[in-house]
């Protein structure tokens, strides 16, 4: 729970436009800092590395990968950020991922900044904000048979980096990289790296 004033926000989406108004409304209230603003997936992580933020605002959609890929490399660390997921998708599924990956919150763009602000306010306090999820769905979800080191690997596959990209990246042997694609093929019950990669994308 932050106990302090302001609370610091780091922001990445692809949209310049979206960007500038979120600055703005940050700027103009009082209750927030802006730490830093990101166009991309890596370089909102570098960020967060280098400047410690205590809540995050990402869209789902950034390139060349997603909010997934933010959500399962931020959730690795000792403290993490607590993650709002702000996109225009409107899909139903969605919101359901934004959990599973371990997000905090899901706010449509669809509505009014100020749900946005409050937004912020709340997870900063510890609490989750998500419309209406059957957590049944959740569960059926055979993603949610990995370990979080496997669902970080998958991430990284389905961002297109290679076994010794992954195992260079996350500072471990290319065996051990080997191993946890090897374990999270069984659990998915896949054969290949596309299979795996397209059950992700799909969860």
């Amino acid at each position: 729970m932050v106990s302090k004033w302001p609370i610091r926000v780091g922001l990445a989406d692809k949209n310049p436009l979206i960007q500038a108004a979120l600055k703005h409304l940050l700027s103009e209230d009082k209750r927030f800092k802006l730490m830093h603003v990101a166009s991309g997936c890596d370089d909102f992580l570098a960020n967060i590395e280098a400047e410690s933020i205590d809540v995050g605002i990402i869209g789902w959609v950034i390139g060349p990968c997603d909010g997934r890929y933010i959500l399962d490399h931020v959730n690795k660390l000792d403290h993490p950020p607590r993650i709002i997921v702000y996109t225009g998708d409107e899909s139903k599924t969605v919101p359901s991922q934004v959990m599973i990956h371990g997000g905090a919150a899901f706010v449509s763009k669809s509505e009014q900044p100020s749900v946005l602000m409050e937004a912020i306010v709340t997870v900063a306090a510890g609490r989750m904000i998500f419309p209406y999820i059957d957590v049944r769905s959740i569960y059926d979800s055979p993603l949610s048979t990995l370990t979080r080191r496997e669902m970080e690997v998958l991430a990284d596959l389905a961002s297109g980096r290679t076994n010794k990209q992954i195992a260079r990246d996350l500072g471990v042997s290319l065996n051990t990289i080997k191993f946890h694609v090897r374990n999270l093929y069984q659990k998915l019950a896949v054969n290949s790296r596309g299979q795996a990669i397209a059950m992700y994308l799909k969860s």
